[in-house]
C-alpha cells in the first residue's frame, strides 16, 4: 500500500511540472513577437558589420514617417478648404448704416456733426464695410497654415480663391478698420466710425467642414507611401560602409518588407511553431540540466514553480520593453536573476539558467549579439563578485562591480564597431546605471519568493542563527546542556563545510536547531541531568527508546509551531538518520537475543545534502566525545575515526552527495577542533609557578 500511495504521489508531481512547462512555454510564446526577425543589426550612422548585401527580392523603399508627415502637410496646404459666402450682407449692411446714423442723429454721438461731416461718416463706413466682405470676414480663427489654400463658394459655385492669411480674422477686425480710418484722414471721427461699424458688420464666410475634409481625404489618400524600388540582386550595402542617409532607409524598408511579408497567415503560423520548437528545446534544456545535476530540486514542486516563474516573468518584462521603446532594453536588470538563483539554489543551476535565457531573448531584442555578450559577461561578474549578499557591503560591491562590467563592454563593443569615440551614446551609460540601482532591489525579492514558495536564502538563515529567537531562548532556559551542545555542533558543522566548500551557513543554522525536540523531555537526556538520578533507570529500554526516538517528531512540531523553514526542519528530521540507539540496544539484548533491531533504530530520513550529512557527523562526535576519560590525541582521533566510519558502514550517508576525500577533510578538521576544545593541560607543580 505503502507502495501504491508513493507511485501515485510521484505521478502528481509529474503532472504538476508538466503542467508547470506547458504554462511557461505558452506564455512565452504567446508574448514573443509573431513577425519574421530580419537576420542583420544595424543602426544609423553605424558601420555595416556583415558581409555585402543584395537585394533578395525586389521591394518598395519606404518613405519615413516624417517624410509621410511633410508630404500630408504640404498637400493638405495646397488642397483648398472651402467657404461658403453670404453676399446679401453687404446690401444690409449698408442700409443698415443709413438707417442707424439717421436714428443716432439726435443722439450724442453724432448731434455735433453737420449734415456734410455727417455724409461723410456715411460714406467712410460704407467703404469700410465693402473693403471687409471683399475680403471676407470668418466667423473664428482656425488653426490652419496663413498660406492655406481657400475656395469661396455661393450656391455651391466657385465665386473666388484666395489664401487664408489674407481674410480677416475676428481678432484683426479692429485692426483693419483702424488702418483704413488712418488711410483716409478720417482720425477726427474715428470713435463713431469704429463703434457704429463693430454693430453693424457681422461674418460673411462660414467654414464648410464636411466638404472640406472630403477634399483633404481625397488628396491624403493619394499619398504613396513609396518613394522608390530596389530590383532583386542589386547591392545594397557593403561590408564596412556606413549606413546613414540613404542607405539607411533602404535597409529600414528591406527590413519591413521581411516582415510584412512573414506576417501572411501561412508564414504566422510557420512562425509560431518555430518559436514554440526554439522555446521548448529552451526549457528542455533547462529541465534536463536541474533533472542531471539537481534531482532534488527537480523532484521539488516549489523549486521547479520558482524556475518556470523568473524565466517566463524575465522574458515577458523584456518583451514588453522591446515593444513599448526598444531603447531602453538595458535598464532592465537582468542579473537580478542569477543573483536570486545562487541566494536559494548554487552557482552551477545560477549561470546555466541565466545564460539560456539571455540567449532565448537574443530572439526578441534589436543588437542579439551585443545584448547576448554583454548578459552573459554580466552574469558571469554576478556569480562570482555576489558571495554573501546578506551582507549589504557585499551587495553593493556585487552592483558598483556590474554597472562597471556593462560600461566597460559597452564602451569596447562601440569602439570596435565605430573605430572611433565622437558619438558615443553617453545616455547608455545611465541606463547601466539605473540598471544597477534596480538590481539593489533584489532583498525585497528574496523576501517575496521566499513567501510566495516556501524557499530559505541566505539572508534568512542569518536571521535564523540569532541566538536570541524565541525558540532558541527556550531550549536555552529548558535545556542548557543541550543548548550548549547544540552551539558546539554549529561551530563544527561550519568549520566542516567551509573546509569542503558546503553552506557554511546552512550547516550552522541547521545544527543550531537539531535538538530542539529536547524541550519537551530535556531531563531524559545525559547533558541536561543535574544529579546522578537518571530518569531512565525507573523505566525499560524499550520505553527510553521511544522518549529519544521522540525528540525528533518533538522538534518538528516545535519547529513548525515557531514558523521555521522547512528547510531547517529537514535537519531536525535526518540528524539521526536510521543510527541504532546503542546504550539501551545493548543492556537489552543481554536480556533478550531475539529483539527487533529495528525497534532500537531512529525512523530517519537520512541525510539527503552534503550539510546535514555534517551535522549528524558532528553531533554524534561532540555528543560521544564527552564520554572519554582523560582525552589525549589518540583517543580523539581514533574516536572520530570509529564514529565516522560506523556511520559510513551503516549507509547513513547514501543519499548525498558526499565523497571520500570529503570525509577525510571532515574527520581531519574535527580531530583538530576537537583537541582545542579538550586539550591535555601541562601539570605545573608550586614550585615552578
Amino acid at each position: 500500500m505503502g507502495k501504491l500511495f508513493n507511485s501515485i504521489n510521484k505521478g502528481f508531481s509529474r503532472i504538476f511540472r508538466v503542467l508547470l512547462f506547458a504554462l511557461s512555454a505558452f506564455l512565452i510564446i504567446y508574448f514573443f513577437p509573431k513577425s519574421g526577425k530580419f537576420k542583420y543589426n544595424f543602426e544609423n550612422g553605424r558601420p555595416w558589420q556583415s558581409e555585402n548585401l543584395y537585394a533578395p527580392f525586389d521591394f518598395a523603399i519606404k518613405k519615413s514617417k516624417q517624410e509621410i508627415d511633410d508630404e500630408i502637410t504640404q498637400v493638405k496646404i495646397n488642397t483648398p478648404l472651402f467657404f461658403e459666402i453670404d453676399t446679401s450682407l453687404i446690401t444690409n449692411s449698408n442700409y443698415e448704416l443709413i438707417t442707424r446714423i439717421d436714428e443716432l442723429k439726435i443722439d450724442s454721438l453724432f448731434n455735433f456733426f453737420n449734415e456734410d461731416e455727417l455724409k461723410n461718416i456715411k460714406n467712410q463706413c460704407s467703404k469700410i464695410i465693402n473693403e471687409v466682405y471683399n475680403k471676407g470676414l470668418i466667423e473664428q480663427n482656425f488653426d490652419f497654415k496663413d498660406g492655406q489654400l481657400i475656395s469661396i463658394l455661393y450656391d455651391n459655385k466657385l465665386v473666388n480663391s484666395t489664401y487664408y492669411n489674407r481674410l480677416i480674422k475676428p481678432e484683426d477686425l479692429i485692426i483693419f478698420i483702424n488702418n483704413k480710418i488712418i488711410e483716409t484722414n478720417s482720425e477726427k471721427y474715428k470713435s463713431q466710425i469704429i463703434s457704429l461699424l463693430f454693430d453693424i458688420i457681422t461674418p460673411n464666410l462660414f467654414y464648410d467642414r464636411v466638404l472640406s475634409a472630403e477634399s483633404i481625404n481625397e488628396a491624403t489618400i493619394n499619398i504613396s507611401p513609396n518613394r522608390g524600388f530596389v530590383e532583386k540582386e542589386t547591392l545594397i550595402i557593403s561590408k564596412g560602409e556606413v549606413v546613414d542617409g540613404e542607405k539607411f532607409i533602404i535597409l529600414e524598408s528591406l527590413k519591413k518588407e521581411y516582415e510584412d511579408n512573414s506576417s501572411s497567415l501561412s508564414n504566422l503560423y510557420l512562425m509560431i511553431i518555430a518559436y514554440s520548437l526554439l522555446v521548448i528545446l529552451s526549457l528542455l534544456m533547462i529541465v534536463l540540466f536541474i533533472r542531471k545535476f539537481e534531482r532534488d530540486l527537480y523532484e521539488n514542486n516549489n523549486k521547479i514553480a520558482f524556475v518556470y516563474f523568473n524565466i517566463t516573468l524575465i522574458i515577458l518584462i523584456t518583451t514588453w520593453v522591446v515593444d513599448v521603446n526598444s531603447n531602453y532594453i538595458y535598464i532592465i536588470p537582468l542579473c537580478i536573476m542569477p543573483l536570486l538563483f545562487k541566494a536559494f539554489f548554487n552557482t552551477r543551476i545560477a549561470f546555466f539558467i541565466h545564460s539560456v535565457t539571455v540567449m532565448l531573448l537574443g530572439f526578441v531584442v534589436p543588437n542579439s549579439y551585443e545584448f547576448i555578450f554583454l548578459n552573459i559577461i554580466a552574469g558571469v561578474v554576478t556569480i562570482l563578485t555576489s558571495d554573501n549578499i546578506y551582507k549589504r557591503a557585499n551587495l553593493f560591491k556585487a552592483v558598483t562591480q556590474i554597472t562597471l562590467v556593462y560600461m566597460l563592454a559597452y564602451f569596447s563593443f562601440y569602439v570596435i564597431q565605430e573605430g572611433n569615440i565622437e558619438n558615443l551614446p553617453f545616455n547608455n551609460f545611465s541606463l547601466f546605471i539605473l540598471c544597477g540601482l534596480l538590481t539593489l532591489f533584489i532583498y525585497p525579492l528574496i523576501y517575496i519568493h521566499e513567501k510566495m514558495f516556501g524557499l530559505v536564502s541566505d539572508v534568512s538563515l542569518l536571521e535564523l542563527s540569532d541566538t536570541n529567537s524565541n525558540l532558541l531562548k527556550e531550549l536555552s532556559n529548558k535545556a542548557p546542556g543541550t543548548f550548549h551542545h547544540s552551539i558546539n555542533v554549529a561551530n563544527l558543522a561550519e568549520a566542516c563545510a567551509n573546509q569542503i566548500n558546503a553552506n557554511a551557513l546552512l550547516s550552522r543554522v541547521g545544527a543550531l536547531h537539531h535538538d530542539i525536540g529536547k524541550i519537551s523531555n530535556p531531563s531524559f537526556f545525559t547533558e541536561n541531568q543535574l544529579s546522578d538520578q537518571n530518569p531512565h533507570h525507573g523505566i525499560t529500554s524499550n520505553e527510553s527508546v521511544e522518549i529519544i526516538k521522540k525528540h525528533v517528531a518533538d522538534g518538528v512540531t516545535h519547529a513548525k509551531n515557531a514558523g521555521i523553514p522547512e528547510r531547517i526542519i529537514e535537519f531536525i528530521k535526518t540528524h539521526h538518520g536510521t543510527n541504532l540507539i546503542g546504550y539501551f540496544y545493548n543492556k537489552e539484548i543481554k536480556l533478550n537475543p531475539e529483539i527487533n533491531e529495528a525497534d532500537f533504530r531512529y525512523t530517519g530520513p537520512k541525510p539527503f545534502s552534503v550539510e546535514m550529512a555534517l551535522v549528524m557527523m558532528c553531533d554524534s562526535v561532540e555528543a560521544a566525545i564527552k564520554s572519554l576519560d582523560k582525552p589525549d590525541n589518540d583517543k580523539i582521533d581514533s574516536f572520530v575515526e570509529t564514529i565516522i566510519d560506523k556511520q559510513v558502514e551503516d549507509q547513513q550517508f547514501e543519499n548525498c552527495e558526499l565523497t571520500f576525500k570529503n570525509i577525510s577533510i571532515i574527520k581531519s578538521v574535527l580531530k583538530e577542533k576537537l583537541k582545542n576544545i579538550y586539550h591535555i593541560r601541562v601539570s605545573y607543580t608550586e614550585q615552578s609557578i
